[in-house]
């Protein structure tokens, strides 16, 4: 672990700390069981301090062809791999984690500025998405037909079994650098496939400290490879037909690109939205406030189904607001690595103008700020605007930012008709104590999930997760993952 403290000769702590790393941090490309390094460094920058902390390699073309061979040598094995093997792996895995668990929330929150709080979150999640994956390798479902429906089936069965569909290439963001991509490493090794990680360039190190973890798994060579990538790189692995599964995480405009250039392989794409949240007359406001407060301004807003749009009853809407703003003035700003902090920076710079830009727009355009609106450098306040238009870019787009937008709306249809007013459609959050409005809620909205008298962001790990329109195709959660990544055959023959 770390050792942090406090103030020293070289002025401020965080200072102090991050020339205390700078010769420590060091981590490798995992390629097929080995640990190398490139022609080509990659620095990684703090978002809080803007200091230069650790470094890695970026992956060339030879890496990424060692990696691919390797993982084909290793797929027929793995085919074959017992299912106890497997297990043991993830459970490995799993307990390792979360005996690292400081160091990993650590990493994770120098290298993407998320709160020390929910840095900690995300590898709890993590260890429990590798738990389940272990679970579910023991579950892979199988199925026994008859077939004698029909005269010419008397006397025949059919069987149905799942094989693993082969490579996977996983390629995931920033926001989540842990979790997101344990969610295509944990279920790959639990379907039987080999996998090769593209991560996010600007967070690559939680997973390659991962890599550490899984290479003393006992997992063949060749199962796991965790590269960075830059994207012309990356992109070998959605051009490439030895892949047969692309996973990807990320932005519409990318994913979309890629599903262009994939050829025949199958694709899970995951690629956010503009969350909306319903508030009814009959829900209980305090609980909806504090949710909402949670879901709109975690992490910055940097999640993908970040509570985005709020919708609130207008008989409602006024005492929503006197409890909504004060606590959202009351946020704690701060240094990531303080317990205390809820607000730090975003991931960089650019994002954080591109949000100030938005706001403005929409300012501009009659939006009224109710509260934050301001910049400091990597840093957006917290941030609440009403009297928006459904075409604002703080509304129709994903904003990825500490920003809500806030309307009243006059009947439970009419708040439907402003969720689904969105080219995206991934979770939306309904609070109500109204079962009629449940049911219409569930059978109404254009989305992947529905979440009653909670946020949009709400996710635990086995659960089915993806969405409609441009929030993607397919679904993550480990069970609905596994099954992507495997292909279902059938056997048919005389029963005697």
């Amino acid at each position: 672990m770390i050792e942090f403290k406090k103030g020293g000769p070289f002025g401020s702590p965080f200072l102090f700390l991050i020339l205390q790393i700078q010769t420590l941090m060091e981590f490798k490309i995992y390629c097929a069981g080995k640990f190398l390094i490139s022609d080509k460094k990659l620095n990684i920058t703090n978002p809080y301090s803007g200091e230069f902390f650790a470094h890695t390699w970026l992956g060339n073309k030879d890496i990424l062809e060692r990696a691919i061979l390797a993982a084909l040598e290793a797929e027929p094995l793995l085919k074959s791999y017992p299912v106890y093997k497997k297990y043991a792996a993830l459970k490995y895995i799993a307990h390792q984690l979360e005996i690292h668990t400081d160091d990993f929330a650590e990493i994770l929150c120098l290298e993407s500025g998320k709160p020390i709080r929910y840095a900690k979150g995300e590898v709890n999640r993590a260890i429990q998405t590798f738990t389940i994956a272990a679970e579910e390798s023991k579950r892979i479902p199988g199925e026994h037909l008859s077939l004698d429906w029909t005269a010419a089936g008397e006397n025949k069965e059919g069987w149905v079994k799942h094989f693993p569909i082969g490579l996977v290439a996983g390629i995931s963001p920033f926001n989540f650098p842990l979790n997101l991509a344990v969610h295509k490493i944990a279920p790959a090794i639990a379907a039987g496939c080999p996998i090769i990680l593209k991560p996010s360039s600007s967070t690559p190190l939680s997973t390659l400290k991962l890599a550490e973890i899984i290479h003393q798994s006992g997992l063949p060579e060749g199962s796991v490879s965790i590269i960075p990538m830059d994207r012309p790189t990356g992109n070998l692995l959605v051009t490439d037909d030895r892949v047969k599964l692309l996973s990807f995480t990320g932005s519409p405009a990318v994913g979309w690109e890629m599903k262009k250039n994939a050829g025949k392989k199958k694709l899970v794409l995951e690629l956010g939205g503009n969350a909306g949240v319903i508030v009814s007359e009959s829900a209980d406001i305090d609980q909806a406030v504090n949710r909402c407060l949670l879901g709109g301004f975690a992490y910055s807003g940097q999640v993908c189904i970040h509570t985005q749009r709020i919708y609130v009853q207008t008989s409602v809407y006024q005492a929503f607001l006197d409890k909504f703003l004060p606590l959202v003035n009351q946020l704690n700003s701060g240094d990531p690595l303080d317990e205390k902090t809820e607000i730090s920076s975003m991931i960089d710079e650019e994002n954080a103008l591109r949000v100030e830009k938005w706001v403005k727009e929409a300012k501009d355009d009659g939006a009224k700020i109710l509260c934050g609106g301001k910049r400091s450098g990597s840093t957006y306040t917290p941030t609440v605007l009403n009297q928006t238009k459904a075409q604002m870019k703080v509304c129709s787009q994903e904003v990825f930012g500490p920003v809500v937008t806030l309307e009243p709306y006059n009947t439970f249809e009419e708040a439907i008709e402003l969720v689904n007013d969105s080219r995206y459609g991934l979770q939306a959050g309904i609070f109500t104590n109204s079962i009629n409005e449940m049911n219409l809620a569930f059978h109404q909205l254009n989305v992947g999930g529905v979440i009653i008298n909670d946020v949009p962001t709400f996710r635990v790990d086995h659960m089915p997760y993806g969405g409609v329109k441009d929030s993607g195709t397919g679904r993550e959660g480990v069970k609905y993952t596994m099954m992507h990544m495997m292909e279902t055959k059938l056997l048919v023959k005389n029963k005697f």
